[in-house]
């Protein structure tokens, strides 16, 4: 879910092509993105995700091969975060989601028994399970991407890639990635395209765009602990917030009560709040990092995405060569980077 800064980043979002980003290496929140192409690709009436002969899954398989051979052949470099423990203030949250996931697969199955279109509902059954982690990690060790193990939430782990100086930007189409301290967050990288608004035959131009921390930070005239402030005012993963209050609101009360102490004196938090906000302020994260890309195994793409799980052989000997293609030119171009700088 995340929290919402919408409101409050528009002034100083910047809309930019994906080819802007060529050379560059992006964090990418593994969960975040998975769970988008869980949702999309899908029978457009039934609902039903893409599977294999043995019935599983690979709705995220075929989005996380053909959308990453995408980022390499526009030139930029994904780096993939996948979170660890999280933290347990979470659970609350946890559970809401899985009972809200019950209550739309139910709503699934009624509208398919009625003959109704039920994309929508189905779209909110996604589920990310351990098997498909562990797959999604086995196929891009064959690609050659390299796979950085968060050691609790993948949005705090990206954002500490990217102050670092790890990676460019992190990429998410949430806002968490901010109040964690990411210098730039990228969004609607992964659903960069022509787009179908919901309920609506309408198709919309969907392109990336890019927030840096500090232009928000400036533009407000806040700190990043304030920031953070205005996200526990608003809710989070791991507090439901004060009622009544909208970003716009937040935004006035912490520039108000100008610390999280004075703050807290004034505001009904959750007994944990402090936990919170120490855990964006200072997030537990995996320091022992190595990002290295490395060759693609084509003998084992093709095992894993043909033999194994039914996709099409010359569409992913194609998306191959476009791979290959794509990191040939990556590897010149960084040659003749470094032939500049020296």
């Amino acid at each position: 879910m995340g929290v919402n800064l919408r409101e409050i980043v528009e002034d100083v979002k910047q809309t930019i092509e994906i080819e802007n980003l060529a050379g560059k290496i992006i964090a990418f929140d593994a969960f975040n993105i998975l769970y988008q192409f869980l949702s999309v690709i899908r029978d457009k009436d039934t609902g039903e995700p893409l599977r294999d002969s043995k019935g599983r899954i690979t709705s995220h398989i075929s989005g996380l091969f053909y959308r990453t051979v995408n980022f390499i052949e526009k030139g930029i470099k994904p780096v993939y975060v996948f979170d660890g423990e999280p933290p347990k203030f979470k659970e609350k949250e946890i559970k809401e989601r899985i009972r809200a996931k019950e209550e739309a697969f139910k709503k699934w199955e009624e509208a398919l028994e009625e003959g109704e279109k039920a994309i929508t509902y189905a779209q909110a059954t996604s589920f990310l399970t351990k098997e498909m982690v562990e797959e999604s990690k086995e196929l891009l060790s064959y690609m050659g991407i390299p796979v950085v193990q968060a050691a609790s939430e993948g949005e705090a782990q990206a954002a500490y890639l990217v102050k670092k100086g790890y990676a460019y930007a992190s990429a998410s189409q949430d806002y968490d990635s901010l109040l964690f301290g990411s210098t730039r967050l990228v969004r609607n990288l992964s659903i960069e395209g022509k787009r179908k608004l919901p309920k609506k035959e309408i198709y919309v131009e969907v392109k990336p765009e890019i927030i840096e921390l500090q232009k928000v930070l400036e533009n407000l005239k806040i700190t990043r602990e304030q920031l953070i402030m205005i996200g526990l005012l608003i809710g989070t993963d791991y507090n439901e917030g004060i009622k009544g209050y909208g970003v716009r609101r937040a935004l006035e009360a912490v520039k108000t009560f100008k610390n999280f102490e004075t703050l807290k004196k004034h505001f009904k938090f959750e007994e944990y709040i402090d936990e919170v906000y120490n855990f964006f302020l200072n997030p537990p994260v995996n320091e022992n990092l190595e990002i290295k890309f490395g060759e693609v195994d084509e003998e084992k793409i093709m095992k894993f995405m043909v033999d194994e799980r039914n996709f099409n052989e010359e569409r992913v000997k194609n998306a191959l060569e476009r791979l290959k293609e794509g990191l040939r030119k990556s590897k010149q171009t960084s040659l003749a980077s470094w032939f500049r700088k020296t």
